[in-house]
């Protein structure tokens, strides 16, 4: 667990600190996972690590892709070879679409497999237990009560937490939450809960009063959609300053509003500062980290140490599992320092943050439009 402690206070470089060794010159830009091919030839035709992606895109530049950075790190570092399978049937995906994706791979020689996502669960479970020889990681997952497979969770009311302060602290007052899975992913609900929660802990302090809009419209499939844009470059219109986009692809029609409409953004999972200059802060968590050490785990006979008695890990501040990029910090009234306390306060329990999304709800300083 102590391993755990490196998983990211610096989120924004943790690709940076797991590419120390690596063969491969460092990238142009601040990832090194984009000097890594997302695709490999194996002279074999067979590949050790696999991934199967999550709804939306691999290049989501969010979830799917900051998974998968970590997986193509430890690959290269370990020298070993490495696939990734999409589910057929994109955003319309079943169960059994998953589970032949988990098959292929396993066809393909893997002994390890990322799966991304909660929706994988069923299909999972399943290949967990035609599979018993190949060890499983269940990204945004939880316990199977099964001996090869790790359920890796993360605290995102913390970070969503943290978010929801900052944009308030830096002098916003009407915000906006899009969150994709369409109210059904509970690590999407757990960012926006502790948005609102941060939201209001900013605004008692400012003795200010807060509007939010609050909405899983369109955004379902994860997926960028016209509709979306429109619908946020609404908001916009009408006074909205910053909107947490907090679900894959649909950041390129959120960004696209903003742009559209002098409107900034939060983004989600991993620094999205880079993609867009319209980003003013991103609420992160050690995806791709956490599949690395888990990956290194599985190969390096250290699996049972790193799964636990129950296969199920929950990662939060206390693990520097979550948090902000101060690396690429651009707030003007809420500093580093100011940042560095408060996360040392959710660390330590002092702050404390609830993670159970069913009370979501207006708050004393926060008036929330829930658009349904």
């Amino acid at each position: 667990m102590k391993k755990i402690l490196a998983l990211v206070l610096a989120l924004c470089m943790i690709f940076a600190l797991a590419a120390c060794g690596k063969k491969a010159e460092a990238p142009a830009s601040s990832n090194p996972a984009d000097a890594i091919a997302d695709e490999m030839t194996s002279k074999d035709g067979k590949y050790t690590v696999a991934f199967v992606t999550d709804v939306g895109q691999l290049k989501d530049k969010s979830f799917n892709q900051g998974t998968y950075d970590g997986v193509k790190l430890f690959a290269a570092d370990a020298g070993v070879s490495y696939k990734y399978y999409q589910p057929a049937n994109g955003d319309q995906a079943t169960d059994d679409d998953r589970y032949n994706a988990m098959k292929a791979a396993v066809d393909g020689g893997a002994s390890v497999i990322v799966c991304a996502g909660f929706m994988q669960g069923g299909a999972l479970e399943r290949a967990a237990k035609d599979f018993p020889e190949v060890k499983f990681v269940f990204i945004d997952g939880w316990s199977l009560g099964l001996p090869n497979v790790v359920g890796i969770a993360f605290k995102e009311e913390q970070c969503g937490f943290l978010a929801g302060y900052a944009a308030v602290m830096e002098g916003y007052t009407k915000l906006g939450f899009c969150g994709g899975g369409g109210g059904t992913n509970p690590a999407v609900n757990r960012y926006g809960y502790g948005y609102v929660q941060g939201a209001e802990a900013a605004a008692a302090v400012k003795g200010v009063n807060v509007e939010m809009n609050y909405t899983f419209l369109y955004g379902a499939s994860f997926q960028a959609s016209p509709e979306l844009q429109t619908l946020v470059s609404g908001w916009y219109e009408n006074g909205t300053e910053v909107v947490f986009s907090c679900g894959g692809s649909i950041f390129s029609s959120i960004t696209a509003a903003a742009s559209a409409n002098d409107g900034k953004v939060i983004g989600v999972d991993v620094d999205q500062s880079g993609q867009s200059d319209t980003v003013i802060t991103s609420a992160l968590k050690g995806i791709g980290e956490a599949a690395k050490l888990a990956l290194e785990a599985a190969m390096n006979g250290k699996w049972e140490e790193f799964a636990g008695a129950d296969g199920a890990k929950t990662l939060g501040a206390a693990e520097g599992a979550v948090g902000l990029p101060t690396a690429t910090w651009s707030l003007k009234n809420w500093t580093v320092d100011e940042y560095n306390k408060m996360f040392e306060d959710i660390k330590s329990g002092a702050l404390a943050i609830d993670d159970n999304f069913e009370n979501l709800a207006s708050t004393e300083h926060v008036a929330l439009n829930i658009v349904e």
